[in-house]
């Protein structure tokens, strides 16, 4: 399982996608999420918003799962 850390105490699903590497920018996100089942906790999410805290993870449909991490 890849971690992505923030320094902040929130971070969007968009954000996360953008900089995990899964895609290139934060407006493909939309599109991203409308064209891919993405699960956050297991449950399916599609809201580019969506604030993700540490602990969280985002699963992909190629099975690839992020977990966010706190900083420091």
């Amino acid at each position: 399982m890849n971690e992505v850390s923030i320094t902040t105490e929130t971070i969007t699903l968009g954000q996360l996608l953008k900089d995990a590497g899964v895609i290139d920018s934060g407006g493909a996100a939309k599109w991203f999420l409308k064209e891919n089942r993405v699960l956050v906790n297991g449950a399916p999410d599609d809201r580019r918003g969506r604030k993700l805290e540490p602990g969280d993870v985002v699963t992909l449909p190629d099975g690839a799962a992020f977990t966010v991490t706190a900083a420091g």
